[in-house]
């Protein structure tokens, strides 16, 4: 190598190595400067990421918690304990559970008290199950008039089949003209049309 090429070569390495310290100060500069926001950066990046896994894990806690008072009052409806225990876990799984034990034992205490429910479905079978055990008609028609009535069907079947027993095939036939063509009760719906009202 010639000298020149050596000197060359010692000022592209002394131009990197100036570079790389004037990188160093500025980097320094600036942590010097926000020093302070930046260490309030970490700080709250940690408290979220231990914040976030403290919720995941009480979630998860509370979610074993009411499985097993579920499982416990799927094997005696009396334990109260379990009772207490998924009532406060988990609300809308207890106001399912409620609603199965008040339409098993046609309870309708249990069934009008679940009217106001907030778990989804179970105001509506709640109020269904009341008006068919209790036999009101007239709770049943109101039913059908309620926009995303999940029982319509069957309730319009069971006025039709109220109408059919008070021998006033005008509101049956009204009733049963109610039921949708894509509803699943619409071949039982035509057959009582057909064979039920004369």
């Amino acid at each position: 190598m010639s000298l020149k090429e050596n000197m060359d070569a010692l000022k592209e390495e002394l131009s990197s190595e100036e570079k790389f310290f004037e990188s160093a100060i500025r980097t320094e500069r600036f942590v010097k400067r926000y020093q302070k926001p930046l260490i309030a950066v970490v700080v709250a990046s940690l408290f979220a990421v231990g914040g976030a896994i403290g919720y995941q894990t009480y979630t998860k806690a509370k979610i074993e918690s009411s499985n097993v008072a579920f499982n416990a009052l799927l094997a005696n409806p009396a334990d109260t304990i379990a009772q207490q225990t998924l009532k406060n876990d988990n609300p809308a799984l207890y106001d399912v559970w409620k609603l199965s034990q008040g339409i098993s034992h046609n309870d309708i205490t249990v069934l009008e008290g679940l009217k106001k429910s907030e778990a989804f479905g179970v105001s509506d079978i709640a109020a269904y199950e009341a008006a068919a055990i209790k036999g009101d008609m007239q709770a049943l028609d109101a039913y059908t008039k309620q926009q995303g009535a999940l029982y319509k069907d069957l309730a319009l079947l069971e006025l039709a089949v109220s109408a059919i027993e008070k021998g006033d095939t005008v509101l049956a036939h009204q009733k049963i003209s109610l039921i949708p063509e894509d509803s699943p009760l619409y071949t039982v719906a035509q057959s009582l049309s057909h064979y039920g009202v004369k």
